[in-house]
């Protein structure tokens, strides 16, 4: 079958197709269709499927783009000096320096003006590498590159450095995918694996609170890292005092500090809403996730804690702060990297849940646990589908007296 298919694909140079009509098929349909009576035609491919993951995306993304220059004037406003960045120099010509009566349309676009070099470099470097695999390999380009460079940037803050976003994402998509052998060969998610590399890589960096927004001597910081700090607690605090708490409706809404993209848990919400619907996603991995979480925040809560402030923060508090409804909702169910069983994916799903309250405790040093739990998980999807099969067998095995 391999020996068919390296004839296929050198037939297919041959024939005078070079890496344009690669590039080309990102945006225009494929002129070669199958034929004939014998296919089964789907109108639901690969390019189709990055398209919709991209429009679930987009409630997120914008609205982490209006919380960036939200972020900024409330800044500004409390004291802060306005930035001066190369990437303001179209937004000042436009709309002039932001201040306390800059309007809604201004500050989605001051947002913008940061986000969109993070995401166009990360878009590069994944292009040049999806380019570099596909070449040698004589294979067409993959589309997911688009959803790698998407996620990668949603999840780093404003300031991280340009060429920052290219080492992790060189290391994410490389060693995290192409050398297993591209897409849907990998185990790891490509982005996380990107994050994972320059968070461990240049921890100093990457975790200032300047990072957070785009202002000069910004000293904010995120509710888990207040929680971790001491300065945010929940001493007789339940899990439904949150709905009538500012704080908390904020942190639901996305008005705080944080990753470009990770802020607005409702506007998550209603991206994977839409991804549900249409089975892009497994309903049974976010099942296992959220109840995952629930239970662990309720144990930890139950136990208690007089030293470490994280045991007594409740699941509500652990939805809407950091990664998290991010990870739930479109890290966890990349339908590469996660489980295939039913059964296995609801463990999947339950073992990050449980794994990413862990993290937030028992380590606070490192409040954002949601990224290494996807990881860790990664690892144990493989597991999680062969005790499935497993127990599928002497299931049968018992029925049939066997």
């Amino acid at each position: 079958m391999s020996g068919q298919t390296n004839k296929t694909q050198d037939a297919y140079y041959a024939h005078g197709h070079s890496m344009k009509s690669y590039l080309r098929s990102l945006f225009i349909a494929n002129a070669r269709p199958t034929k004939g009576r014998v296919h089964v035609r789907d109108g639901l491919d690969v390019k189709r499927t990055m398209h919709m993951v991209m429009i679930c995306l987009l409630p997120a993304i914008l609205f982490g783009m209006y919380n960036l220059g939200f972020q900024a004037q409330q800044a500004i406003i409390n004291g802060s000096a306005a930035a001066d960045a190369w990437q303001l120099l179209p937004f000042n010509a436009l709309f002039g320096a932001l201040s306390e009566q800059s309007t809604g349309a201004s500050l989605l676009l001051y947002g913008a003006s940061f986000y969109a070099p993070i995401y166009l470099t990360a878009l590069a470097v994944c292009l040049f590498w999806e380019v570099i695999f596909a070449r040698v390999r004589k294979q067409e380009l993959q589309e997911g590159f688009f959803i790698t460079a998407l996620l990668f940037s949603m999840i780093l803050p404003v300031n991280t450095p340009l060429w920052m976003v290219a080492m992790g994402l060189t290391f994410g998509v490389v060693m995290g995918k192409e050398v297993f052998g591209g897409m849907g060969t990998n185990f790891l998610n490509p982005a996380l694996a990107s994050l994972a590399f320059i968070y461990f890589a240049y921890p100093k960096v990457f975790a200032a609170k300047a990072q957070l927004v785009a202002v000069d001597g910004f000293s904010g910081a995120t509710h888990l890292a207040q929680v971790a700090a001491k300065t945010l607690r929940f001493n007789d605090y339940s899990w439904s005092d949150a709905f009538s708490d500012p704080q908390w409706l904020d942190a639901f809404l996305g008005f705080t500090p944080g990753a470009i993209g990770e802020t607005s848990t409702l506007a998550i919400l209603l991206g994977g809403a839409l991804l549900l619907l249409t089975r892009l996603a497994n309903w049974r991995i976010v099942a296992g996730v959220f109840l995952g979480m629930v239970a662990t925040a309720v144990m930890f809560n139950s136990i208690g804690s007089s030293s470490n402030a994280m045991f007594a923060m409740p699941w509500t508090w652990h939805l809407v702060t950091g990664g998290f409804a991010l990870g739930m909702m479109f890290m966890a169910t990349d339908p590469i990297t996660t489980a295939y069983s039913n059964k296995g994916k609801f463990a999947y799903g339950a073992l990050i849940g449980v794994m990413a309250v862990l993290i937030r405790v028992a380590n606070p040093k490192m409040p954002e646990g949601m990224m290494l739990a996807i990881l860790f998980a990664n690892l144990w999807a493989p597991i999680f589908d062969y005790l499935a099969i497993q127990a599928n067998i002497k299931r049968r095995k018992a029925r049939h007296g066997l």
